[in-house]
């Protein structure tokens, strides 16, 4: 079966829908706990494809993270290479990073379910094109970017002004959590709950919420990431 690497940060932030799609398409994932310190390997070799998960560090964080500049460097590669990125929440941190722009703290943290706007350059995207404009999603960061050089901006939200982009045919970043599944929810929910507490957020009203909006968020997320495993059989091999 064909492969694409999959770089964890935390033990809760799994692949979720991203996973179940790229099944659906006869592609594999190879998980690189890195936080477990697993070495990020210098290149993709036979994988199709790169997938960058979420996690609580900031791109930043290299003396403590050193791991985040293996999975720069990787990252860098495989956008040489001309083969699909997907990074999402720290994922899209570390694409946008590599890609020039200046990740840091945002002004307030975003956390739970708040809308997201689609631009008008999403409209004629292979991955969002047929999505409604404006839908429910999940959010779970404190840091921000800019919208990278070279790169078009697809999302944003009241709080953040980048949520999502595409660089060139097939890279893309969400700082936005539309692989969840009720497992991951919870996970994170469980994981994260000093920083809920810190912040005074509710993590049943985020449960509660998830009942009226979660399933309506997979349905994106797997149109999304279908079509994202779409690209890999066009990308080099």
């Amino acid at each position: 079966m064909r492969k694409v690497i999959s770089l964890q940060h935390v033990n809760c932030e799994t692949p979720g829908l991203i996973e179940e799609a790229l099944k659906s398409k006869s592609y594999s994932v190879e998980s690189i706990q890195s936080f477990r310190g697993q070495p990020v390997p210098k290149d993709l070799g036979a994988a199709s494809g790169l997938v960058v998960m979420g996690g609580p560090m900031g791109v930043y964080e290299f003396a403590r993270f050193p791991f985040l500049r293996d999975e720069m460097r990787l990252i860098e590669r495989t956008l040489r290479e001309e083969k699909p990125v997907l990074g999402v929440c720290l994922g899209s941190q570390l694409l946008a990073g590599t890609l020039g722009s200046a990740v840091g703290k945002g002004p307030h943290k975003e956390i739970g379910w708040y809308p997201v706007m689609l631009t008008e350059s999403s409209s004629d995207d292979p991955l969002l094109k047929a999505a409604n404009r404006s839908f429910m999603a999940y959010h779970w960061h404190g840091d921000a970017f800019g919208v990278p050089a070279g790169a078009t901006s697809l999302a944003s939200s009241a709080r953040t002004a980048c949520q999502g982009f595409r660089y060139g045919r097939n890279a893309y970043g969400f700082l936005f959590h539309m692989e969840i599944t009720p497992e991951i929810l919870n996970g994170m929910l469980s994981a994260f709950g000093e920083e809920l507490e810190e912040e005074q957020i509710s993590a049943d009203a985020i449960r509660q919420q998830a009942a009226e909006h979660l399933s309506r968020l997979q349905t994106v997320g797997r149109l999304v990431f279908e079509g994202w495993a779409g690209l890999l059989d066009a990308a080099p091999a």
